[in-house]
């Protein structure tokens, strides 16, 4: 994966603490796609594509709380069900 996959541009910092801030978010986001790639067995270009489109809400109206749980596909069922799990 490469930064142009996550619409990333280059970015110049200048101070010690931005340059250290920047490259904990990059390793950061490496080892966390590396864990999903491991946990799912799919390249992680897919599950941020199928993923990207998976939402949820919760809407309080009139002090009642309203949950909307995400349409998954049923071929990515699987997926959702091995991240939930978590290992």
């Amino acid at each position: 994966m490469t930064k142009s996959d996550l619409r990333a541009r280059p970015i110049f910092h200048r101070e010690k603490d931005s340059i250290d801030a920047h490259l904990t978010v990059v390793f950061a986001a490496l080892a966390i796609g590396r864990h999903l790639q491991e946990l799912t067995g799919l390249p992680l270009k897919r599950l941020i594509t199928d993923l990207k489109g998976l939402r949820g809400s919760r809407v309080l109206i009139n002090g009642d709380e309203i949950t909307f749980d995400a349409l998954v596909p049923a071929d990515f069922a699987e997926v959702i069900r091995v991240l939930k799990k978590g290992h």
